[in-house]
C-alpha cells in the first residue's frame, strides 16, 4: 500500500504583492490506479471510467473501459490536456444506486488545459433535481467526455483502495 500526495498551489501576483496558497492532501492506503491518456475524437462521447459496486461488476462489458469499486475509489482527476479547444465533461449519476446505466448527468466545461478533481464516487454527487441535493448525494457512475469540433486527449487518473 501506498500512501498519494496530491498538492494544489495557486500563485499570482497582483499590484507587487503575491497571492495564493499550496494545500496538500495525503490518501493513505491507495493499492490501484488507473492512470490513462485518451485521444476524444470530435464530436463524440468517450467514456473515460465506469464505477460499481463491486470489482466483479465492474468490468462494463457494454462500455469497454475500465471499471473500479465506486466504494474504493478516493480520488479522481480528468485534465483536459488540448492547448485551445475546450471540452464537456459528463459526469454520470446513479440515483437509484442499483448498477445500471446512469440515471442522469451533471455536466462541467473544462477549458483547454484546466481539470477537474474530486474526491470519493461513493455517495459523492447529486443532480439538484431532489429538493434535498445536499443531504442525498449518490453514487457516480461513470464519467465521460465530449470535445466540440476538434479532437483532444484528456487524462484521468484515479486511485483506490481495497
Amino acid at each position: 500500500m501506498a500512501t498519494l500526495t496530491v498538492t494544489h498551489t495557486e500563485s499570482v501576483t497582483l499590484n507587487g504583492a503575491a497571492r495564493g496558497s499550496t494545500n496538500s492532501l495525503s490518501i493513505t492506503g491507495v493499492d490501484d490506479v488507473y492512470h490513462r491518456i485518451v485521444t476524444c475524437p470530435a464530436n463524440n462521447e468517450t467514456r473515460l471510467v465506469d464505477f460499481h459496486s463491486s470489482v466483479a461488476d465492474a468490468g462494463a462489458a457494454d462500455t469497454g473501459v475500465t471499471g473500479m469499486d465506486v466504494q474504493n475509489v478516493k480520488y479522481i482527476r480528468v485534465t483536459n490536456m488540448d492547448g485551445t479547444n475546450p471540452v464537456t465533461l459528463g459526469l454520470c449519476i446513479d440515483q437509484g444506486e442499483d448498477d445500471t446505466a446512469a440515471d442522469a448527468t451533471t455536466s462541467v466545461l473544462l477549458s483547454a488545459g484546466e481539470s477537474y478533481v474530486m474526491g470519493t464516487p461513493h455517495d459523492g454527487i447529486n443532480t439538484g433535481t431532489n429538493a434535498n441535493f445536499v443531504t442525498n448525494l449518490v453514487d457516480l457512475e461513470g464519467i465521460e467526455v465530449q470535445p466540440g469540433g476538434n479532437a483532444v486527449q484528456c487524462e484521468i487518473f484515479v486511485a483506490s483502495v481495497v
